[in-house]
């Protein structure tokens, strides 16, 4: 199935992009330190937002799957670029900090599924994506 996304520039590096399906639009502006204003997400901000999105959604699926409450979960992404030998993304460090007890399975269920979210797999196998898990403990 397509989604289709229409993206228009609307002068001074800022671009609206209006998601198809449900008309919901979003701005995205240059960063600062490449010419913009930095007053939006930049297009690669919004690669490293669906990274921690799909991953925080693949999660979700896995802990209905499993009867567990996933509510209050964060996901921090952390965006570095590189400029050799062209400007890209480098490196998208990923931190989860789990907002419920789970059991030792359950910890390896979710540390697979995570990697699998259709974004990580998406990039490109030069940008760095490591994952860290910081769970909740039982308190006694």
């Amino acid at each position: 199935m397509a989604v289709s996304m229409e993206v228009v520039y609307q002068g001074e590096l800022r671009c609206r992009a209006t998601h198809g399906p449900s008309c919901v639009e979003l701005i995205t502006d240059a960063p600062v330190d490449n010419h913009g204003q930095g007053a939006s997400f930049s297009p690669t901000d919004l690669v490293a937002t669906a990274l921690g999105a799909c991953i925080l959604t693949i999660l979700g699926i896995v802990a209905e799957r499993r009867g567990l409450a996933l509510a209050g979960t964060r996901v921090r992404v952390e965006k570095h670029m590189v400029a050799d030998p062209v400007r890209r993304i480098g490196r998208l460090p990923v931190v989860i900090d789990m907002a419920c007890v789970v059991s030792d399975e359950d910890k390896k269920v979710f540390e697979r599924a995570a990697a699998t979210c259709p974004v990580h797999q998406s990039l490109h196998p030069e940008i760095e994506k490591p994952i860290l898990f910081h769970w909740q403990e039982t308190t006694a």
